[in-house]
């Protein structure tokens, strides 16, 4: 067989491995209902065909990629191993039941779509899972603000508000660990960075629902489900005084004070474990599994063991599995040059930072419409706009940033979105009719658009990170 001459992917190979993807994901996640793992690697069997019979590329050589692109993202790895151990721990230790239950405490019913955002808040920062928040305590909301006799879309809009908020910005949260894992910044200059566009946006949207709230302040409220829930954590926890928040406190001090994620993490895990000796009395036995397997709570109230039953290493593992699967399709797409002539055919008319930073988030919201899933999102855009961000002399975490105010937040807002699918089953509202009411996913990818135009907070790579950079790559490049 004669040898192919190797040469870079054209736009024709490129955008018949991002059909088949499409196709393979579109089959498997809609039709079949299976999880995105498996349609990713036939996707990354395409690319690697192509670039092997096609491209001229030899197999050593995509390997050697997907394993380079793998390792890249270990950090992030890594912290969603201790994310599930350090959820695990700290649910036992009662740190989380805590957080919640003080948290429920704020409920007021002349307020109440602006407390819904903010318990949402609060638990999704505690929980870094959206998911968790609008499944548990969200449902616990809706059927509140409905005995109000207010809309159920205009309700589910506020938990969505407050869930994304909270796990756009937790440490906790997977994709918060992944945004800046590709894009190429650490964990905390993400979060800090995010602060200057979601902070805004969440104040936007308490004035907004505090508004539409006013009409409905007259209203009786039931409160019996909450009650009903702060009851069944008082009476399985020994003990939930505030003295509990103290590991989230210390994290938040770590991270103030620049310890890197992981050790930061590993603190908070050896208090929780310390904690669930002291305050609850919990055995070696009980602190291990729940760290391994995950903390399994048996009330007998369906919203408090859906809320508690969470956490563990094991259960990170899909998450973990589903990374590395996106990532070594991503390895083929960049070696073959695939992702470089997309991003080329995408940035071509885009002038300016504005520009950019708007192709991307473009690319983020066309990549959960298309891909319908909210970690290729993040993780196939980051891949593309990763290179072409430093040439253009942008920080990393002005990447990240947009990755997330796109790519994470319009995940909820596509109805066949694997988060729009969730939320439809959990909370019975379709995001064609939740969508107008999720103002914090609505206003602030606009609010960072406004803040690039005006030419407020863009950061840029000095001298030396660019020349540290280029240093990087050549050493990578002799070796």
């Amino acid at each position: 067989m004669k040898k192919v001459e190797k040469r870079k992917a054209g736009i024709v190979e490129a955008l018949i491995t991002i059909a088949c993807l499409v196709a393979f994901l579109a089959y498997g996640v809609f039709v079949s209902g299976v999880s995105p793992h498996v349609p990713l690697i036939g996707a990354s069997v395409i690319a690697s065909l192509i670039g092997v019979f096609v491209l001229g590329f030899t197999w050593k050589e995509l390997e050697s990629s997907m394993f380079d692109t793998i390792k890249m993202a270990m950090q992030a790895i890594l912290i969603i191993i201790t994310i599930g151990v350090l959820i695990g721990t700290w649910i036992v230790a009662g740190v989380v039941p805590c957080m919640i239950y003080w948290g429920l405490k704020i409920i007021s019913p002349q307020i109440f779509l602006m407390t819904s955002v903010l318990v949402c808040s609060i638990v999704s920062l505690a929980t870094g899972s959206s998911w968790s928040t609008m499944g548990t305590v969200g449902v616990a909301l809706l059927g509140i603000g409905q005995s109000l006799g207010m809309p159920a879309p205009l309700i589910v809009g506020s938990i969505i508000s407050g869930a994304y908020f909270g796990d756009k910005l937790s440490p906790l949260s997977e994709t918060t660990n992944l945004a800046p894992a590709m894009a190429g910044t650490d964990l905390f200059t993400h979060i800090k960075y995010m602060l200057y566009s979601t902070i805004p946006s969440l104040i936007i949207c308490l004035i907004l629902y505090g508004v539409i709230g006013l009409t409905y302040s007259s209203q009786s409220m039931d409160v019996s489900q909450i009650n009903l829930i702060q009851s069944t954590l008082s009476s399985t926890f020994k003990t939930l005084s505030p003295i509990l928040l103290i590991p989230p406190i210390v994290v938040i001090c770590l991270v103030i004070f620049k310890v890197p994620a992981l050790p930061g993490l590993i603190v908070g895990v050896v208090l929780g474990v310390i904690f669930a000796i002291v305050f609850q009395g919990a055995s070696m036995t009980d602190i291990l599994t729940a760290a391994q397997e995950g903390y399994q709570s048996s009330t007998g109230v369906a919203f408090v063991d859906e809320l508690l039953s969470k956490g563990g290493l094991m259960n990170m593992m899909s998450t973990v599995s589903l990374t590395i699967c996106a990532l070594s399709l991503g390895g083929v797409l960049e070696v073959t040059g695939m992702l470089e002539i997309i991003a080329a055919s995408l940035l071509k008319r885009a002038k300016g930072v504005f520009g950019t930073v708007l192709c991307t988030m473009l690319t983020c919201l066309t990549t959960n419409i298309i891909a319908g899933e909210q970690y290729l999102s993040i993780v196939i855009p980051g891949r593309m706009y990763k290179d072409e961000y430093r040439k253009r002399g942008l920080h990393p975490k002005m990447l990240s940033r947009a990755l997330e105010d796109s790519g994470t937040l319009t995940s909820a807002l596509v109805p066949w979105n694997t988060c729009g699918a969730y939320i439809y089953g959990t909370l019975g509202i379709s995001a064609f009719a939740y969508a107008p009411y999720a103002f914090l996913n609505l206003i602030n990818p606009v609010v960072s658009l406004i803040l690039i135009a005006f030419k407020i907070k863009i950061a840029r790579l000095d001298e030396d990170d660019i020349q540290n950079k280029e240093n990087l790559e050549i050493e990578n490049a002799i070796e």
